[in-house]
């Protein structure tokens, strides 16, 4: 999916804990390399159910799109998740939208 600037767009999910990352972190990567241009958006609006590994997965996707050439952009990121991210430091790192 791609958005109105023509960045493609990885969405995801609604739940993203431990137990999911895994698996979100594989899928991101495919999406990642299926990104043809300069940047890439991670659409986080659907998430409700999270933990601090929702962090490590966004983390995770900003250094596969950076070792890519890649700019990774976050849009929509939650408020408590935008906060933990804070407390983390690394609010910075995500270049939320």
């Amino acid at each position: 999916m791609s958005d109105a600037r023509g960045a493609h767009v990885l969405v995801l999910p609604e739940s993203l804990t431990h137990e999911q990352a895994t698996a979100c972190c594989r899928m991101l990567a495919q999406g990642l390399k299926a990104v043809s241009g300069p940047r890439a958006v991670l659409d986080a609006s659907a998430l409700r159910a999270f933990d601090s590994s929702a962090l490590a997965v966004m983390l995770d996707c900003r250094r596969e799109a950076l070792s890519g050439g890649k700019t990774l952009v976050v849009r929509q990121l939650p408020q408590r998740l935008r906060e933990l991210a804070g407390l983390y430091g690394v609010l910075g790192l995500l270049a939320p939208e």
